[in-house]
This record gives C-alpha cells, structure tokens and sequence, in this order.
C-alpha cells in the first residue's frame, strides 16, 4: 500500500485519514483534476453527441463533478477547504447554484481523523502517556472542521476541557494548498485569466497560517474575553494554558446549543440574538479596532438559561486598519443620509468598486445603491427574513459579473471585515430576524 492509499482509507466509523506529505496532497489535488477532466470529456462527448454545443461551465458543473470536488476538498481540509467555504460565505446569493452547491457542503462534511491517527498527533504534541493526565477524553469529536477537530475531556482535578486537535500536515501545507486552488479555479474557466488575484492569495495564505497557530489563537481569545467580560450578552471560554500547543488549543467546554436551532425560537429570541450579534460587529470594527473574521455559523452558539452567546474560534481574529474602519464609517453614513452620489464616492474610495466598474456600467450601480439606501432608510426594524431586494442585487451584480473587464479586487482588509458583515446577514436571514439596524449605525456616528 502506498502513502496516497494509506491518506484515502475511511475506518468504519467513518473518519478519514488526513493526506500529511505535500506529495499526497499533491496527488489528491492531482487525482481531482484528472476526476474533473473525464468528467467534462463525458459531458462533452454526450452533448455533442445530442446535437449540442457544450459550454465549458455546462462541462465542469455536472453533478458527478460536483460530488466529486465536494467529496475531494473535504478530504483534504486546511486549506483546500477553508477556502471553498470562505468564498461561500463572502459571495452568499451570487454564486451559480452548481458551484453554490459545492461551496455549502464544504461547511457541512468534514471527515473526522481515525483513532490512530489522532493518537499520533496528540502523542508528538502531550507525550506518549497524555492519556493519564485525564480522567476521560472523548475519542469520538464533538465537531469537525475545515483545520481541526474538538474532543471533550476532563482533566484530573475535574475541569471539563473542550481540546481543539489540529490536523497532521495542515500548517505545511498552506501554501501550496492555496496555489492549487487558484490553479483549479483558473484552468476551470470559473476566473479570468486577466483578474490579478495574486494579492488575495497572498493574504489567504498569511491568515490560514495564522489560523493554525493555535498559540496565537489562544492569545486573541484572552483579548475578547476581556473586552467582554464584562457582558450580559456573551460568552468567551478561557484558554487553558497547560494543554495548550501551537497545535492543540485547550479551553473551557461550555454547554450550549448551536445557534441554527434559534430558527424555531419565538421571533424576540432571533431578534435579540441578532441585534446582539450586528451590535459586537460594529464594536470590532469601529472600538475594538480588531475583528473575528470567521462567520461560520459554527462558531456562534447559545445558552438557553440565560439567553446569552457563546462566541468560539478566534483563529481569524486580526487587526482592523484605521482606514478600512473610516471607509466604512464614510459609506455607512453616506447610506444614512440616502445621498447616491456621496455613496458611489464612498465606495470607490474605500475600494469597494473600482473606477473601471464605475465607468462601464455605472447605471446598474446606482440602482444597487438606490436598493441598499431604500432598505438602511426605511424606518423601523430590519427584515432580514425578506429577501426580495437579494434577487434585484444579484441580477445588477450578474450583469456586471459578466464583464471579465470591470472586475476588481478590493483590498485584503476589507474583505476580510466584509466577510464578517456578509456571514453576519446570512446567519440573521437563515433566523429571519428583525433588527433595527439603522438605529445600531445611527448611535455610532452619533458617538
């Protein structure tokens, strides 16, 4: 049996061992595209066959290439599969469904590693005799994800652990697990080939690097939890210094429910929950002056005795720069004022648009803007349940999409925070929450 055999073996209760080598990595991202391209060959030959002129886009998405990169990114972790659902989560309602449909199952599957091979990790990072510093650890996870997985434990004087375990061979692989992806994304015809999006990757490698430090992590969940602490809103768990590694993080396990179940909850509960969580994003940008970049869902859960937030993984927890925090500032309060014009400046300034976007289709920008202004003026509370102006936006969006020639990159900071705005109204939407947003912005350009 060779090593890619060894990384591609599932145990009967169902984990799957993490390729570890750059070489097996290699060869998985190389077994997806070979996968991808029998599929488009099949396609094509079919519809060709049927009288039709395949499209490259037609050839790529089918079904059986869905599941198949679905199925491989999920596989891989780190990298690979962080970033299927960072572009999921920042590109929300704008992605083709096809490609949607891949994105969204890479926030949902997650192979959990064998017993052996989670020994292994723990054992080079604890010793070979961690097990005697517990009264019981949990071999079977809580939770899985893109990084790393969580286990319950109880240590020997009676704490009661929640031990995040990083998996083998993420951290070194970061790097060329980001240019495979570009690579995927390029030779599929889904990016053009003229989009610079070098100084993207170049940030997507330094945040997933500092992802996988959980030492760094740990640091920035003290940070939160003192500028919270003090809350009747949220709960941060403490870091737990004694177990804690550059790749195990050790906190306080806190009993609680995932924040999805709220969708039954009575209508004040969501609403509540939501203005709580769209108050803390607009403290991170414009007081705490650093942000928890990472939306995931997963990330928030909630205490139903007291109604309050537990808020985890503070992996992508970075700096907020003071021009990205006074670009926003700018364009929040040109939106309040319902000035089109002092808008389009503000965005072009901040870098949300570029000029070549502006001067090709600046028509269709401004009725986005007349969208968003109607929506953040209109008195009252906020219906994020209410989609309708969503279509509107992506058919503008769409159009301008389509012009490979206006495309344009904003800078790294801001998309990072604009992330954690975007995940931020997906989760309120998915809660169908109402909050009066406008009241939250209008008190903090007030102060």
């Amino acid at each position: 049996m060779n090593g890619d055999d060894a990384d591609d073996m599932v145990d009967d209760a169902g984990g799957r061992a993490v390729p570890r080598t750059r070489l097996s990595r290699f060869g998985q991202f190389g077994r997806l595209a070979g996968g991808v391209a029998g599929g488009m060959l099949a396609e094509g030959a079919r519809r060709l066959a049927e009288g039709e002129r395949p499209r490259m886009r037609d050839m790529l998405l089918t079904p059986a290439n869905v599941n198949r990169i679905a199925d491989r990114l999920s596989h891989l972790r780190g990298a690979a599969m962080k970033l299927g659902q960072m572009i999921s989560m920042d590109a929300g309602d704008m992605l083709p469904p096809e490609l949607a449909d891949i994105l969204a199952r890479l926030r949902q599957n997650a192979y959990r590693m064998p017993p052996q091979q989670l020994q292994t990790v723990l054992a080079a990072e604890w010793g070979r005799d961690w097990r005697t510093r517990f009264t019981r650890f949990e071999a079977t996870p809580i939770a899985a994800a893109s990084i790393g997985q969580v286990h319950r434990a109880q240590t020997r004087d009676g704490r009661l652990l929640a031990i995040k375990v990083q998996y083998p061979g993420v951290a070194e692989s970061i790097d060329a697990d980001v240019d495979n992806v570009a690579t995927l994304l390029r030779v599929s015809g889904l990016l053009p080939r003229e989009l610079d999006i070098d100084p993207l990757l170049v940030a997507a490698k330094q945040q997933l690097s500092e992802e996988a430090d959980y030492l760094r992590e740990a640091a920035q969940m003290a940070l939160f939890g003192s500028l919270l602490g003090n809350s009747a809103d949220y709960v941060v768990p403490a870091p737990d210094g004694q177990f804690t590694t550059a790749r195990v993080l050790a906190m306080d396990f806190v009993q609680s429910r995932p924040i999805e179940t709220l969708a039954d909850a009575p209508q004040v509960v969501r609403d509540r929950v939501m203005h709580a969580l769209i108050a803390l994003v607009l403290r991170e940008l414009f007081e705490f002056g650093v942000m928890q970049t990472d939306p995931n869902f997963a990330n928030y859960r909630f205490l139903p005795d007291s109604g309050r937030l537990v808020l985890l993984d503070f992996g992508a927890a970075r700096p907020v720069p003071s021009e990205t925090a006074k670009g926003y500032r700018q364009l929040l309060a040109a939106l309040m004022q319902g000035e089109r014009a002092e808008v389009r400046a503000a965005a072009l300034s901040a870098g949300f648009v570029g000029a070549g976007a502006l001067a090709r289709h600046g028509p269709r920008i401004d009725r986005m803007i007349d969208v968003v202004v109607g929506e953040m003026t209109r008195p009252g509370a906020f219906d994020f349940g209410d989609r309708a102006f969503v279509g509107l936006l992506r058919d503008e969006g769409m159009d301008i999409a389509g012009d490979t020639a206006a495309w344009h990159i904003p800078p790294a900071d801001l998309l990072f925070v604009q992330r954690k705005i975007s995940g931020t109204a997906l989760l309120a939407a998915r809660l169908k929450a109402r909050v009066d947003v406008r009241s939250l912005v209008t008190d903090l350009l007030a102060a």
